[in-house]
Formats: structure tokens, sequence, C-alpha cells
């Protein structure tokens, strides 16, 4: 089984299906490169200073990794905002919450020489499972090309949904390469993890999720984000931040978008 690739024109209804149908699908190009370049550069001062404080046996010992990109990065909400992202993300969690929430945002440099990363899915954060429904949905944009050779993300199409994958059972994992500019989106319970790096280059991607509103983000974007910094964005992306309610008894406080707040 293979992952479908769409074209940047293609509506948002048949990305979407492939997404439900397959636990993944890709954009091609839907930013352009100079986005991607913008992004990356603004990043790298935060690789090169911390980007090793995160080395471990999951996370690789030749990968750099660094979060709280929306304070790092002003160019990155040009990705996270999308109107694609979120058409895909409306379509996938909305059916089961009011409204939904940035979990995480995490830049990852896979250098030379590092392996592959173990398959997991990353709703585990998580201590539940419920059959037909998605508690996040993930947006992977290359900031560099993704090849079969520097470490392009590998995924098992269909893994999504079962309670305990195992990966014998639910086929082989399959690399997906893209241009930089393109997106990858997967669901929260689709197989993947890193390609190894055989390339003489570091490969560099950008991956946000998006979760249930009801849930507790996997980030705390209050502190990692300086409110400054976030009241300097637009609405849409300060919602993402978790700046809203979700309905009139989770997460109201005075000065609510929605006026939640001491609603009788």
């Amino acid at each position: 089984m293979d992952i479908e690739y769409f074209d940047r024109a293609a509506p948002s209804e048949q990305v979407v299906a492939a997404l439900h149908r397959d636990g993944a699908a890709i954009v091609r190009d839907q930013v352009s490169g100079d986005v991607a370049d913008a992004v990356l550069a603004e990043l790298r001062p935060y690789f090169d200073k911390e980007g090793r404080l995160t080395e471990s046996d999951f996370n690789g010992y030749q990968t750099l990794r660094t979060s709280g990109t929306l304070a790092r990065s002003r160019t990155s909400a040009e990705l996270i905002g999308h109107a694609r992202v979120l058409e895909v993300a409306d379509a996938v969690l909305l059916p089961h919450c009011i409204n939904y929430q940035l979990g995480s945002t995490t830049a990852i440099e896979i250098l030379p020489g590092e392996s592959e990363q173990f398959l997991h899915t990353d709703d585990t954060i998580y201590p539940l499972r419920v059959p037909g429904l998605q508690l996040q949905v993930s947006a992977m944009w290359p900031l560099v090309d993704f090849t079969l050779e520097n470490g392009a993300t590998r995924l098992v199409p269909r893994s999504h949904g079962i309670a305990e994958p195992v990966l014998d059972e639910v086929g082989k994992a399959i690399q997906a390469p893209m241009s930089k500019g393109s997106v990858l989106f997967y669901l929260g319970s689709t197989l993947h993890g890193g390609g190894a790096n055989q390339s003489a280059a570091p490969r560099a991607g950008l991956v946000n999720t998006y979760s249930l509103g009801w849930l507790r983000a996997e980030e705390n974007h209050f502190l990692m984000v300086p409110k400054e910094i976030a009241d300097s964005y637009p609405e849409p992306i300060r919602r993402l931040l978790g700046y809203q309610s979700h309905g009139r008894l989770i997460g109201t406080y005075q000065g609510d978008p929605d006026g939640h707040w001491l609603v009788d």
C-alpha cells in the first residue's frame, strides 16, 4: 500500500478522504520553497544552541530538536495556521470537539549517520482509546527536500485506529519522499518514524500536531510562547495556542474571545 500524493489545487475533501483511508496523505508544494527556507533560517540558532538537549534512544543521537516554534520563527505561522492544514484539522477533529488546539510544534533535523527511529504513534501520550475517534492529526512540513537517502518519514499505511498495532500485522513501513514546502498529514494513531539519514547533508522538517480541544495540550504554549509574542499574532494563531475556551465549561477566562466567562 502506498500513500496518495495530491497537487496543491486538489480539494481538501479528497485529501481528507485519503487520510481517513490510509492514515496519511501528502500535498505537493503547498507553499513555496522560500517559506521553508525562511523557517529553517529562523530556527537555525535554536537547533545549534539546544538541539541535542533531548537526545535519547527514541529521539536519536544524531538528531537535533527544538520546540516552541511560534516564539522562534515568525514565518512558521504561515505553516502552522495554513488554510489547508486547518481545513484538514477541521474535518478530522471538529466532529468530536467544539474547537481544537496546537498540541506541539517541533522542528527536527536528522543529521547524516542517524539510524531509523522506532515506529510509534503520537497519540500514545493520551491513555485513551475510543473506536472511530482520532485524538490528533499531524502536519509535517519538509524544510529541505525529503528523500529516500536523507531520512524521509517512514509510515505504515492503514495502521491507524488499531488498538495495539504490530508491524508484522499491518504491513511494512514505506518512506514518504517529498519536496520542501510540501506537507504530509498523518493521524495520531498512524505508525510512523523518522528515516535513517544515509546522505551527506541534514534533513530538517517542522511537525505540528493539532489535538481535540478538551485534551491537555502536549506542550505548554502559555509558558513556551511569551504572551507579548502570542498577542502579536492574529486571532486564529492565538486560538491555536490555547487562548480560547472549549465551550462554556473548559478553559474559560476573563477576555475569552467567545464570551464564555461567567456565563449563566
